[in-house]
Protein backbone atom coordinates (compact mmCIF):
# COMPACT_ATOMS: atom_id res chain seq x y z
CA UNK A 1 0.00 0.00 0.00
CA UNK A 2 2.93 2.71 0.65
CA UNK A 3 4.31 1.60 -2.38
CA UNK A 4 1.27 2.37 -4.13
CA UNK A 5 1.02 5.46 -2.82
CA UNK A 6 4.36 6.56 -3.83
CA UNK A 7 4.03 5.91 -7.23
CA UNK A 8 1.23 6.72 -7.12
CA UNK A 9 -0.70 3.58 -8.05
CA UNK A 10 -3.70 1.26 -7.65
CA UNK A 11 -3.71 -2.30 -6.40
CA UNK A 12 -4.82 -5.74 -8.50
CA UNK A 13 -5.16 -8.62 -6.38
CA UNK A 14 -3.60 -11.48 -7.34
CA UNK A 15 -4.77 -14.08 -4.00
CA UNK A 16 -7.38 -16.73 -5.35
CA UNK A 17 -9.62 -16.57 -2.42
CA UNK A 18 -9.95 -12.64 -1.59
CA UNK A 19 -12.41 -12.46 -4.56
CA UNK A 20 -14.77 -14.11 -2.58
CA UNK A 21 -17.35 -12.11 -0.01
CA UNK A 22 -17.40 -13.05 2.89
CA UNK A 23 -14.24 -14.57 3.02
CA UNK A 24 -12.87 -11.86 5.19
CA UNK A 25 -10.19 -12.54 7.81
CA UNK A 26 -9.07 -15.71 6.48
CA UNK A 27 -8.22 -14.52 4.40
CA UNK A 28 -6.33 -11.34 5.40
CA UNK A 29 -8.16 -9.49 3.14
CA UNK A 30 -7.77 -5.77 3.06
CA UNK A 31 -10.62 -3.72 5.23
CA UNK A 32 -12.56 -0.89 4.49
CA UNK A 33 -9.77 2.13 5.32
CA UNK A 34 -7.32 -0.18 3.68
CA UNK A 35 -9.36 0.43 0.36
CA UNK A 36 -10.46 3.67 0.99
CA UNK A 37 -6.95 4.46 1.68
CA UNK A 38 -5.72 2.81 -1.54
CA UNK A 39 -7.91 1.94 -4.59
CA UNK A 40 -8.28 -2.15 -4.61
CA UNK A 41 -9.45 -4.36 -7.53
CA UNK A 42 -10.81 -7.94 -7.51
CA UNK A 43 -11.73 -8.12 -4.25
CA UNK A 44 -15.26 -8.92 -3.11
CA UNK A 45 -16.18 -9.10 -6.58
CA UNK A 46 -17.88 -13.00 -5.98
CA UNK A 47 -20.38 -14.90 -4.50
CA UNK A 48 -18.77 -17.75 -2.50
CA UNK A 49 -20.46 -20.43 -5.28
CA UNK A 50 -19.02 -18.93 -8.04
CA UNK A 51 -15.91 -20.47 -9.76
CA UNK A 52 -12.59 -18.17 -10.03
CA UNK A 53 -10.09 -19.83 -12.52
CA UNK A 54 -6.26 -18.25 -13.65
CA UNK A 55 -7.35 -17.69 -17.14
CA UNK A 56 -11.02 -15.77 -15.69
CA UNK A 57 -8.56 -13.85 -13.19
CA UNK A 58 -6.00 -13.24 -16.25
CA UNK A 59 -8.81 -11.41 -18.08
CA UNK A 60 -10.12 -9.63 -15.28
CA UNK A 61 -6.79 -8.54 -14.15
CA UNK A 62 -5.99 -6.63 -17.61
CA UNK A 63 -9.21 -5.23 -17.86
CA UNK A 64 -8.32 -3.83 -14.30
CA UNK A 65 -4.60 -2.91 -15.46
CA UNK A 66 -5.78 -1.23 -18.42
CA UNK A 67 -8.45 1.20 -16.52
CA UNK A 68 -5.50 2.30 -14.22
CA UNK A 69 -2.78 2.90 -17.39
CA UNK A 70 -5.83 5.05 -18.37
CA UNK A 71 -6.30 7.20 -15.33
CA UNK A 72 -2.35 7.78 -15.54
CA UNK A 73 -1.69 5.67 -12.43
CA UNK A 74 0.85 2.35 -12.01
CA UNK A 75 -1.39 -1.32 -11.21
CA UNK A 76 0.12 -2.86 -8.67
CA UNK A 77 -0.37 -6.38 -8.44
CA UNK A 78 -0.18 -8.49 -5.17
CA UNK A 79 -0.54 -11.80 -3.79
CA UNK A 80 0.69 -14.97 -3.56
CA UNK A 81 -0.95 -16.96 -6.59
CA UNK A 82 1.77 -18.10 -8.94
CA UNK A 83 -0.06 -19.50 -11.61
CA UNK A 84 -2.48 -16.68 -11.82
CA UNK A 85 -0.12 -14.33 -11.85
CA UNK A 86 2.49 -16.28 -14.38
CA UNK A 87 -1.34 -16.75 -16.42
CA UNK A 88 -1.69 -12.47 -16.07
CA UNK A 89 1.94 -11.90 -17.12
CA UNK A 90 2.67 -14.77 -19.65
CA UNK A 91 -0.55 -15.18 -20.83
CA UNK A 92 -2.61 -18.52 -20.66
CA UNK A 93 -2.65 -21.51 -22.79
CA UNK A 94 -6.04 -22.25 -25.08
CA UNK A 95 -8.52 -24.91 -23.02
CA UNK A 96 -7.72 -28.41 -24.15
CA UNK A 97 -10.55 -28.83 -26.85
CA UNK A 98 -14.02 -31.16 -26.18
CA UNK A 99 -17.30 -31.21 -27.02
CA UNK A 100 -19.26 -29.00 -24.18
CA UNK A 101 -21.82 -31.33 -23.34
CA UNK A 102 -19.65 -34.29 -23.05
CA UNK A 103 -17.37 -32.28 -20.85
CA UNK A 104 -20.49 -31.09 -18.63
CA UNK A 105 -21.80 -34.65 -18.13
CA UNK A 106 -18.08 -36.05 -16.79
CA UNK A 107 -18.24 -33.09 -14.89
CA UNK A 108 -21.26 -33.59 -13.29
CA UNK A 109 -20.01 -37.28 -12.70
CA UNK A 110 -16.83 -36.56 -11.36
CA UNK A 111 -18.55 -33.76 -8.60
CA UNK A 112 -21.34 -36.66 -7.91
CA UNK A 113 -18.08 -39.50 -7.28
CA UNK A 114 -16.84 -36.94 -5.49
CA UNK A 115 -19.81 -36.78 -2.87
CA UNK A 116 -20.26 -40.35 -3.12
CA UNK A 117 -16.19 -41.99 -2.79
CA UNK A 118 -14.73 -38.59 -1.69
CA UNK A 119 -11.32 -36.75 -2.24
CA UNK A 120 -9.00 -39.46 -1.59
CA UNK A 121 -9.87 -41.67 -4.06
CA UNK A 122 -9.92 -39.17 -6.64
CA UNK A 123 -6.40 -37.77 -5.82
CA UNK A 124 -5.34 -41.86 -6.63
CA UNK A 125 -7.55 -41.96 -9.72
CA UNK A 126 -5.24 -38.58 -10.74
CA UNK A 127 -2.09 -39.96 -9.50
CA UNK A 128 -2.96 -42.95 -11.95
CA UNK A 129 -3.65 -40.98 -14.98
CA UNK A 130 -1.36 -37.77 -14.18
CA UNK A 131 1.39 -38.53 -11.93
CA UNK A 132 2.66 -34.93 -12.73
CA UNK A 133 -0.05 -32.58 -11.93
CA UNK A 134 -1.26 -35.27 -8.73
CA UNK A 135 2.17 -34.61 -7.54
CA UNK A 136 2.05 -30.61 -7.81
CA UNK A 137 -1.41 -30.34 -6.12
CA UNK A 138 -1.71 -30.21 -2.58
CA UNK A 139 -3.28 -31.89 -0.35
CA UNK A 140 -7.43 -31.19 -0.48
CA UNK A 141 -7.32 -29.05 -3.63
CA UNK A 142 -10.79 -30.49 -4.21
CA UNK A 143 -11.46 -27.98 -7.24
CA UNK A 144 -7.75 -29.14 -9.19
CA UNK A 145 -7.93 -32.66 -8.71
CA UNK A 146 -11.40 -32.34 -10.74
CA UNK A 147 -10.40 -30.99 -13.29
CA UNK A 148 -7.15 -32.51 -13.76
CA UNK A 149 -9.24 -35.49 -13.90
CA UNK A 150 -12.19 -33.69 -16.45
CA UNK A 151 -9.49 -32.46 -19.02
CA UNK A 152 -8.03 -36.41 -18.93
CA UNK A 153 -11.31 -37.69 -19.81
CA UNK A 154 -12.17 -34.69 -22.23
CA UNK A 155 -9.39 -34.65 -24.21
CA UNK A 156 -7.78 -38.42 -23.68
CA UNK A 157 -4.17 -36.73 -22.58
CA UNK A 158 -3.22 -35.99 -18.91
CA UNK A 159 -3.15 -31.92 -18.25
CA UNK A 160 0.64 -32.04 -17.55
CA UNK A 161 1.09 -32.91 -21.62
CA UNK A 162 -0.82 -30.24 -22.18
CA UNK A 163 1.03 -27.73 -20.26
CA UNK A 164 4.80 -29.20 -21.15
CA UNK A 165 3.33 -28.63 -24.71
CA UNK A 166 2.17 -24.67 -24.68
CA UNK A 167 2.18 -23.95 -21.08
CA UNK A 168 1.24 -20.06 -21.32
CA UNK A 169 0.40 -18.15 -24.62
CA UNK A 170 2.41 -15.33 -26.16
CA UNK A 171 0.63 -12.05 -25.17
CA UNK A 172 3.00 -11.22 -21.98
CA UNK A 173 2.67 -7.75 -19.95
CA UNK A 174 6.16 -6.11 -18.84
CA UNK A 175 6.44 -5.93 -15.16
CA UNK A 176 8.78 -5.40 -12.58
CA UNK A 177 8.70 -8.62 -10.32
CA UNK A 178 9.74 -7.73 -6.66
CA UNK A 179 9.62 -10.51 -3.84
CA UNK A 180 9.68 -9.96 -0.18
CA UNK A 181 11.49 -12.89 1.87
CA UNK A 182 12.01 -13.66 5.70
CA UNK A 183 14.07 -16.33 7.56
CA UNK A 184 12.28 -19.77 7.57
CA UNK A 185 12.55 -19.36 11.51
CA UNK A 186 11.29 -16.11 11.57
CA UNK A 187 8.72 -16.93 9.17
CA UNK A 188 7.21 -19.87 10.96
CA UNK A 189 7.18 -17.97 14.19
CA UNK A 190 4.97 -14.97 11.94
CA UNK A 191 2.67 -17.74 10.96
CA UNK A 192 1.57 -19.26 14.30
CA UNK A 193 1.26 -15.96 15.55
CA UNK A 194 -0.81 -14.89 12.37
CA UNK A 195 -3.49 -18.03 12.81
CA UNK A 196 -3.93 -17.14 16.35
CA UNK A 197 -4.59 -13.28 15.98
CA UNK A 198 -7.02 -14.49 13.25
CA UNK A 199 -9.06 -17.01 15.52
CA UNK A 200 -9.03 -14.15 18.29
CA UNK A 201 -10.41 -11.22 15.32
CA UNK A 202 -13.67 -14.48 14.92
CA UNK A 203 -12.31 -16.45 12.23
CA UNK A 204 -14.00 -19.47 13.82
CA UNK A 205 -17.78 -17.04 13.68
CA UNK A 206 -16.66 -16.20 10.27
CA UNK A 207 -16.92 -19.72 9.17
CA UNK A 208 -19.79 -20.41 11.10
CA UNK A 209 -21.67 -17.66 9.75
CA UNK A 210 -20.60 -18.76 6.40
CA UNK A 211 -22.20 -22.28 6.90
CA UNK A 212 -25.23 -21.09 8.52
CA UNK A 213 -25.82 -19.64 4.89
CA UNK A 214 -25.99 -22.72 3.50
CA UNK A 215 -22.74 -22.72 1.38
CA UNK A 216 -21.52 -26.06 0.75
CA UNK A 217 -18.48 -26.89 2.56
CA UNK A 218 -17.35 -28.35 -0.35
CA UNK A 219 -17.53 -25.73 -2.67
CA UNK A 220 -13.51 -24.11 -3.67
CA UNK A 221 -13.62 -21.10 -1.47
CA UNK A 222 -13.91 -23.77 1.09
CA UNK A 223 -10.63 -25.58 0.55
CA UNK A 224 -8.51 -22.78 1.32
CA UNK A 225 -5.80 -23.11 4.34
CA UNK A 226 -7.89 -22.91 7.86
CA UNK A 227 -11.29 -22.36 6.36
CA UNK A 228 -11.32 -26.24 5.15
CA UNK A 229 -9.60 -27.13 9.05
CA UNK A 230 -12.32 -24.85 10.85
CA UNK A 231 -15.12 -26.28 9.27
CA UNK A 232 -13.46 -30.02 10.95
CA UNK A 233 -13.59 -28.14 13.94
CA UNK A 234 -17.58 -26.61 13.30
CA UNK A 235 -18.44 -30.47 12.86
CA UNK A 236 -17.37 -31.47 15.61
CA UNK A 237 -14.40 -33.91 13.91
CA UNK A 238 -11.41 -31.66 15.60
CA UNK A 239 -11.33 -29.46 18.17
CA UNK A 240 -10.28 -26.19 17.66
CA UNK A 241 -6.91 -26.69 19.52
CA UNK A 242 -6.15 -29.51 16.55
CA UNK A 243 -7.55 -27.23 13.81
CA UNK A 244 -5.47 -24.28 15.09
CA UNK A 245 -2.69 -26.72 14.52
CA UNK A 246 -2.96 -28.29 11.22
CA UNK A 247 -3.67 -24.71 9.54
CA UNK A 248 -0.02 -23.56 11.12
CA UNK A 249 1.20 -26.70 9.76
CA UNK A 250 -0.48 -26.44 6.36
CA UNK A 251 0.52 -22.82 6.00
CA UNK A 252 4.20 -23.81 6.33
CA UNK A 253 3.62 -26.55 3.94
CA UNK A 254 2.06 -23.80 1.56
CA UNK A 255 5.35 -21.77 2.12
CA UNK A 256 7.50 -24.37 1.04
CA UNK A 257 5.96 -24.46 -2.12
CA UNK A 258 5.53 -21.00 -2.57
CA UNK A 259 9.17 -20.11 -2.13
CA UNK A 260 10.12 -23.16 -4.52
CA UNK A 261 7.74 -22.09 -7.25
CA UNK A 262 9.18 -18.29 -7.02
CA UNK A 263 12.30 -18.82 -6.39
CA UNK A 264 11.96 -20.24 -10.05
CA UNK A 265 10.65 -17.60 -12.01
CA UNK A 266 12.69 -15.27 -13.94
CA UNK A 267 13.15 -11.23 -12.65
CA UNK A 268 12.01 -11.61 -9.58
CA UNK A 269 14.38 -9.21 -7.55
CA UNK A 270 14.04 -9.74 -3.69
CA UNK A 271 14.11 -7.93 -0.68
CA UNK A 272 14.48 -8.54 3.02
CA UNK A 273 10.92 -8.21 4.53
CA UNK A 274 12.43 -8.39 8.39
CA UNK A 275 12.72 -4.44 8.35
CA UNK A 276 10.73 -2.96 5.38
CA UNK A 277 10.56 0.42 7.34
CA UNK A 278 14.03 0.91 6.52
CA UNK A 279 14.23 -1.06 2.98
CA UNK A 280 10.81 0.38 1.34
CA UNK A 281 13.06 3.58 0.01
CA UNK A 282 15.14 0.92 -1.66
CA UNK A 283 12.34 -0.81 -2.82
CA UNK A 284 10.81 2.46 -4.08
CA UNK A 285 14.16 3.62 -5.89
CA UNK A 286 14.60 -0.12 -7.38
CA UNK A 287 10.84 -0.05 -8.88
CA UNK A 288 10.85 3.17 -10.01
CA UNK A 289 13.98 3.13 -11.63
CA UNK A 290 12.96 -0.67 -13.36
CA UNK A 291 9.79 0.40 -14.46
CA UNK A 292 8.64 3.57 -16.69
CA UNK A 293 5.49 2.35 -18.37
CA UNK A 294 5.41 -0.59 -16.84
CA UNK A 295 2.96 -2.85 -14.46
CA UNK A 296 4.60 -4.03 -10.90
CA UNK A 297 3.84 -7.18 -9.47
Amino acid sequence: MALAESLPGEIVNADALQVYRGFDIGTAKPGPDERARVRHHLVDILDPRERWSAGEFARRAGEAIAGIQERGNVPVVVGGSGLYLRALFEGISPVPPGDPVVRSEIRSELRRRLEEEGLAALSAELAGVDPGTAARLGAGDTQRVLRALEVARVSGRPLSAWISEQPFGTQRINAVRVGLTLPRSILYDRIAGRVARMVEQGWVEEVARLLAQGLDPGLPAFQAIGYRQLVRHLEGEWSLEQAIGETVKSTRRFDKRQETWFRREPEVTWFSAQDLRHQFSIVLEHVKRSGPGRAYG
